[in-house]
């Protein structure tokens, strides 16, 4: 019975220190809030269905990113099985009403941009930390901050100037 106490506590905690972080990058991933709430919620299931250890609060952060970057891509995939719903609903998230033009232009990349640059830009994670989340070279990871950035800029510019 201690065990099962001692993953609430640990699930809580969880929640409390990285659940906002991983509703954006989900949300910023799949579009959806719903979606991005089902990912955190299997993210924090999966973590306490395996009850990792870790060497640091870097690398447990860091072992949540990979688990919900992974829910979304399978979610992802089961998206493309079943037609797709309008990102309409990104609207509400930002406080901002500027915001939401950035949000809506990084919401129409494609997701290996959108999850670099969440990453880099909200999450301020270095590129060798980006490169060991994603698997990829660190190389891999500037070019994709390149291109996402372009990307980005195109977008924006597009729809709104």
């Amino acid at each position: 019975m201690e065990r099962s106490v001692r993953r609430t506590d640990d699930a809580e905690t969880v929640v409390l220190l990285y659940g906002d972080m991983l509703f954006r990058l989900c949300f910023v991933m799949l579009g959806s809030e719903a979606d991005a709430e089902d990912a955190v919620q299997e993210t924090v299931m999966k973590y306490l269905w395996k009850a990792p250890c870790f060497e640091s609060p870097a690398h447990q952060k860091a072992w949540l990113i990979t688990v919900a970057k992974n829910e979304c891509r399978d979610m992802l995939r089961a998206r493309r099985r079943r037609p797709q719903l309008s990102l309409t609903c990104a609207e509400g998230v930002t406080l901002d009403e500027a915001d939401s033009g950035i949000l809506d232009a990084l919401m129409s990349l494609p997701e290996k941009y959108r999850l670099v640059l969440v990453l880099y830009y909200v999450e301020e994670y270095r590129i060798q930390d980006i490169a060991r989340i994603i698997d990829r070279s660190p190389s891999a990871v500037k070019m994709r901050l390149q291109k996402g950035r372009k990307l980005l800029d195109e977008a924006y510019r597009k729809e709104y100037l």
